[in-house]
């Protein structure tokens, strides 16, 4: 597994470094087929002290992609409870895989989404990601979108052949958008 660990606002101490390789071996144990993980650190200036570090660690499992997002007062916490919030959704994970009778991931082969900052602010748009878009079935879809912590997950549908857009809808239940080219 390729560990990551970036620091933004400070400066990555061998104790913390030390802390998420501790626990993402951990996690690696339950689910040995990560192939990549991301750490990134931040401290914010916030006038809560109760949000001061934001934990967010990404991991890439065979093209699943599962995320955690933790803030906390003390850092140790915010790592311990992003380690925490990725193995109950390595366990969900694994049981979908477990009821569906598979004993694979799902292969969706996603790419790491990538950042690319405009060289001109354009409008209102504030960030740009790029990502390669797969073909997968509707039920795949929404569960890549769970399991990042998504609102809507584009898609490649095969039934279809065009891409293809789940959301959460407010009441908790799923909406699909498809194109119509005219």
């Amino acid at each position: 597994m390729e560990l990551q660990i970036t620091g933004k606002n400070m400066k990555v101490l061998p104790e913390v470094r030390a802390r998420i390789e501790r626990k993402m071996g951990k996690l690696n144990h339950h689910l040995p087929n990560i192939m990549e993980a991301n750490a990134e650190i931040t401290e914010e200036k916030t006038k809560s002290p109760q949000q001061r570090y934001v934990v967010q660690i990404t991991i890439n499992s065979s093209g699943t992609l599962l995320r955690a997002e933790e803030r906390s007062s003390n850092l140790i916490t915010a790592i311990d409870r992003a380690a925490g919030v990725l193995d109950r959704q390595i366990e969900h994970y694994k049981g979908k895989l477990y009821d569906r009778g598979r004993n694979t991931s799902i292969r969706t082969e996603l790419s790491q989404e990538t950042q690319k900052a405009p060289a001109e602010p354009q409008g209102r748009i504030s960030k740009f990601k790029r990502f390669a878009v797969t073909s997968m079935s509707v039920e795949e879809a929404i569960d890549q979108m769970l399991l990042l912590g998504h609102d809507f997950f584009l898609f490649l549908n095969p039934a279809t052949k065009q891409l293809n857009l789940v959301y959460r809808r407010r009441d908790d239940s799923f909406g699909l958008i498809e194109p119509e080219l005219k």
